[in-house]
């Protein structure tokens, strides 16, 4: 008898085995709510990045599995969201796509604190960086970021979380190195640099307002292109230069932190100077909703996407 027929069930066997157990292995690296934080900035997936996907400064979030994650000041946490945005970057490094780039040199100690992660578009479309807030203390990118830059990525843009160091100044100096990054590395990337958009919520508003406003060049960097249009969540900026890029806010009206009133001072103000500017106000949101699932609020992004495509 033919030694491969001899062979051939145990080799049929062995190899059904090994599709098994690849099976169990993807099912295992599938995340859920019952999964812990920890489990999810451990898993060698990630490596060395895996502990920016949560706040660096653990006094600002509590609950120890992705189902019970608070954050501070965030309100509508959607868990199912969180689940969905890990196994989005699970799934991206399975796939053998890079999703952390370092926008500083390994050597240099901002490295530690900082980078971006990128959630692909169709290559060739324009991008969007996100930054989420966190009262410039933290960062609550899980939040206030990873989603808005999943929703972008399923529209077919490439959207960007950076996570950047707390302050006010450093904040903004490591938004400016990300634009910068980006431009400098676009075919890289495989993104157009043109009509790109900035993208905040609360502290990560003000940082896009203000380097939409300011430039690169106010921060560090040499001068490179500046936004279509800056998209901003509850934040309460008052200051308006004339030099604001096209504007559109939206913000709650039971926000304790950031004022309507005060959103819609500045939006008023931005229209006044001759800026396309447009706010959404929410009845009864309180502050650090995010995409608003679930709330009167859900379908903002919709409409922040067609303002900046009206723009681009």
């Amino acid at each position: 008898m033919n030694l491969l027929c001899v062979l051939m069930p145990a080799i049929m066997l062995g190899l059904a085995g090994c599709s098994s157990g690849g099976a169990e292995t993807m099912r295992a690296e599938r995340v859920t709510e019952a999964t812990k934080i920890a489990d999810v900035v451990n898993n060698p997936a990630f490596g060395d990045y895996g502990r920016m996907i949560f706040p660096l400064n653990e006094y600002y979030y509590s609950g120890d599995t992705l189902g019970t994650l608070r954050l501070t000041w965030y309100s509508y946490i959607n868990p199912s969201r969180t689940v969905d945005v890990i196994n989005y970057m699970l799934d991206e490094v399975h796939e053998g796509r890079k999703i952390f780039y370092p926008i500083y040199p390994d050597d240099d100690p901002r490295a530690k604190s900082t980078g971006l992660f990128f959630f692909r578009g169709n290559r060739g479309a324009k991008f969007a960086v996100c930054n989420a807030g966190g009262g410039f203390v933290y960062v609550g990118a899980i939040h206030d970021s990873f989603p808005h830059a999943l929703e972008l990525s399923r529209r077919g843009y490439n959207a960007f979380a950076l996570i950047y160091r707390p302050g006010y100044e450093t904040a903004c100096e490591d938004l400016a190195r990300a634009i910068a990054f980006i431009h400098d590395n676009a075919a890289e990337l495989g993104v157009d640099a043109e009509g790109y958009s900035l993208w905040g919520g609360s502290a990560g508003a003000r940082m896009s307002a203000w380097l939409g406003a300011y430039g690169t060049e106010s921060f560090g960097e040499k001068s490179y292109p500046r936004p279509s249009a800056v998209i901003m969540q509850y934040t309460g900026l008052n200051d308006v230069t004339g030099n604001e890029p096209p504007t559109y806010a939206c913000v709650g009206t039971s926000d304790r932190i950031a004022s309507y009133r005060s959103m819609r001072s500045y939006v008023d103000r931005i229209k006044a100077n001759g800026t396309d500017a447009m706010i959404e106000i929410f009845t009864g949101l309180p502050h650090g909703f995010g995409l608003g699932e679930g709330t009167i609020a859900e379908g903002w992004l919709n409409n922040a996407v067609k303002f900046w495509e009206k723009h681009q």
